[in-house]
């Protein structure tokens, strides 16, 4: 074997092991979602929030697998393992690994937006169908083998291809928008509000809410800086952008919230959500200001979907990875730019079409998806179920079963 075949199959090796590395950490993220959720609702909802997030990631793997992955980027697994090796060390493989990770945070956001009430199958039906379906619909057209059909619609508008580096809308912004259709038809939990007052249900578990946010955070570096996709590509920029976002998240909450823990933790993760679509163009310092403008975003908009809208969204997922996805979009457009400090490559109105492009297709499929369910199966605990809580009604036992023993 010469020498440049020696390099070359070190360098595929490398890219191979570079992308595993980065899906191991994006995996890692999903216990983070469980212990945010897990922290947020009551001690009656714990066991179904852990089984929610394990269990949608198993479908979504499956589903992605055999369709969502083919949807997006033509390729099918289904030949003999010496051909999906090829001479590639199997890299479509991994690179379906990472990508599977990202593509199963969409049942995932989901679940803290309706969790206490919803009824465990139709929902993991309903995880199955967007991940195996209506999100590599849209993967395809913004980075798949589709993306000529509506990428080339934005150039021909706004002089760029809409950019979305690490998926602030395609990830984010998808899974926060298709969330809201289905915290609306469920309605708030009993009790939420009652005789035209606001009854706020405190969260169980600070330090669960926290390690969540901890665990999340950490893995973001392989979602950001690990869609570079090969070992070449990768960039320091990404890197700190993403942290520089996440402390501008975690300091304009700090401030705007007056120091309350659960904002905090959470406008760390407005934060990262933000800048992923611009992490690899915005200079640091404009990625800290996207950063904080999106915990901003998040502490008022949190607010103003509880107590004004009325819409019980137990972990506040429209406004963190809906909205603070759709801004992330839009910032990259802004602070991209040349003119403050960016590496260009990206328009404004590229930018703002793509991500109302996202919302459209994500309000358009959650009605018609869980509309369909709850004029069917429904999606609704029972009246009973929901009071002794998911724990006991779906799994049949309690987060803390000594208590019961005692």
């Amino acid at each position: 074997m010469d020498a440049a075949s020696i390099a070359t199959g070190l360098r595929t090796s490398a890219d191979v092991l570079f992308l595993m590395l980065g899906a191991v950490m994006v995996f890692a993220m999903h216990a983070g979602f469980a212990f945010l959720e897990v922290g947020t609702v009551r001690k009656k909802s714990q066991v179904n929030a852990f089984v929610k997030i394990l269990t949608d990631w198993s479908v979504s793997t499956i589903v992605y697998f055999m369709a969502g992955f083919p949807i997006a980027y033509g390729i099918s697994f289904l030949h003999p393992a010496a051909d999906l090796m090829g001479k590639t060390q199997g890299y479509d493989l991994v690179h379906y690994f990472f990508l599977l990770c990202f593509a199963a945070c969409i049942p995932a956001i989901i679940s803290g937006g309706i969790a206490e009430r919803a009824k465990y199958w139709p929902q993991l039906l309903a995880g199955a169908v967007f991940v195996g379906l209506a999100y590599p619909l849209f993967e395809s057209l913004i980075w798949g083998q589709n993306k000529a059909l509506l990428q080339d619609m934005f150039k021909t508008l706004g002089g760029f291809e809409f950019h979305d580096y690490a998926g602030s809308v395609v990830v984010h912004s998808m899974g926060g928008w298709i969330a809201l259709p289905a915290i609306m038809i469920l309605g708030a939990r009993r009790g939420r509000y009652s005789h035209g007052r606001s009854n706020p249900i405190p969260v169980s578990n600070i330090p669960f809410l926290a390690l969540g946010s901890w665990i999340l955070a950490v893995g973001w570096f392989g979602f950001n800086v690990m869609s570079a996709g090969q070992i070449q590509a990768i960039s320091g920029l990404v890197a700190v952008n993403s942290l520089l976002a996440m402390v501008g998240g975690v300091l304009f909450a700090l401030v705007i919230s007056h120091n309350d823990p659960g904002f905090i933790h959470n406008g760390a993760l407005a934060g990262l959500i933000a800048v992923c679509a611009g992490s690899d163009l915005m200079h640091p310092l404009a990625a800290f200001l996207t950063g904080g403008i999106a915990a901003a975003i998040f502490v008022i908009g949190f607010k103003i979907e509880q107590e004004k809208l009325r819409i019980d969204d137990v972990l506040g997922v429209w406004p963190l990875h809906g909205i603070c996805g759709t801004w992330g979009g839009i910032a990259a457009g802004i602070f991209g730019s040349k003119t403050f400090g960016g590496l260009g490559g990206v328009s404004f109105l590229s930018q703002f079409l793509g991500s109302l492009a996202a919302v459209a297709f994500a309000l358009a499929f959650g009605f018609a998806v869980y509309s369909l369910l709850s004029r069917t199966v429904g999606i609704r605990l029972d009246p009973e179920d929901e009071f002794i809580g998911p724990d006991l009604a779906i799994h049949h036992i309690d987060a803390y079963p000594e208590d019961q023993v005692k």
